[in-house]
């Protein structure tokens, strides 16, 4: 059976990463609208109703626009904006986040792709927090660095365009200032921590590719944990995962450091816990592509479990 696709923002950063990872596929059939169409109500609609799934990549008030137009009940929903990343009625699509939300992923029509940032530190969180290593009540810093794709067609202009009129040959720049990134909410519901965690991103002069890290003073925590208990607790989380690995201690401990751009162009993402034994500190890191595991392959992966396929398709 082929299912018939529309990607409403195809021509975004997001949106083309998704149609390159669908074209060529024999089990989906891309819908498009004429270019000339894409801004007549009518037309959106008749193609958000007639998919067997759509996979939005809009801004925030696009994408509640769109979803106003579905009356369609069979419609399988992904939205990549952070319009419905806290929503309870919508299914947040990180299948790995525990041993049920795969199957809640793949029984929804409404799922919320997870934010490229929240991905990689809701999956160092949760699994310590489920275990009772970290307290849910514990103030968590984050602290990031991504390429400048991330940040979109303006950000990919500013660091690649000299004709741009925010052209910049900055190296690194800190952002998020007032502390108010648009990550957060979804990291501290679906980490699940009760305080707003701090949370530090960083832009560097490379077009894709992240780390997120999460330092902690283990001798002040409860139970005071170990690194092995910390790695134990990751490897146990995520033991047959296709897409999210974790590295072992000996691994960690011999390496001398770390490429954000390390896992760029695909699906997956590591996890290291970095440390020195008894030491009482440990430096938990997540390595992604912003783009991939933190974007467009995320959603061919939620788009995989809604139509029943396999959910590796398309991201080899």
């Amino acid at each position: 059976m082929v299912s018939k696709v529309f990607i409403d923002g195809e021509a975004g950063t997001t949106g083309l990463q998704i149609r390159q990872r669908l074209e060529g596929r024999d089990d989906i059939q891309l819908l498009s609208i004429a270019p000339e169409r894409r801004k007549e109500t009518a037309a959106r609609a008749e193609l958000l109703n007639g998919a067997d799934a759509i996979i939005l990549c809009l801004p925030d008030a696009a994408a509640k626009e769109a979803v106003s137009l579905i009356d369609n009940p069979a419609v399988k929903v992904i939205d990549a904006s952070t319009a419905y990343r806290t929503a309870a009625d919508w299914t947040y699509g990180f299948a790995e986040l525990d041993k049920a939300q795969r199957a809640k992923i793949a029984g929804s029509t409404r799922i919320s792709n997870p934010g490229c940032y929240a991905t990689g530190a809701i999956a160092l969180l949760r699994p310590l927090v489920s275990a009772g290593l970290l307290p849910g009540s514990w103030p968590v810093t984050i602290n990031a660095v991504s390429g400048y794709s991330g940040g979109g067609k303006s950000m990919i202009a500013e660091f690649e365009d000299p004709n741009a009129p925010n052209y910049t040959q900055e190296n690194f720049r800190i952002y998020a200032l007032p502390l108010q990134h648009k990550h957060v909410p979804e990291i501290q519901k679906h980490g699940q921590l009760e305080l707003r965690p701090i949370f530090a991103p960083s832009v560097g002069r490379y077009a894709q590719g992240m780390i997120v890290e999460i330092p902690l003073h283990l001798d002040l925590i409860p139970g005071k944990p170990s690194l092995a208990a910390l790695n134990e607790a990751l490897s146990a989380h995520y033991a047959g995962e296709r897409f999210v690995t974790v590295a072992s201690l000996a691994e960690s401990g011999a390496m001398t450091g770390l490429d954000p751009e390390g896992l760029n162009s695909t699906n997956r993402m590591k996890l290291f816990t970095f440390g020195t034994e008894g030491a009482g500190q440990a430096r938990l890191v997540a390595l992604l592509d912003n783009l991939g595991k933190g974007a467009s392959g995320a959603a061919v992966q939620n788009l995989n479990l809604v139509l029943g396929l396999d959910e590796a398709s398309g991201l080899s």
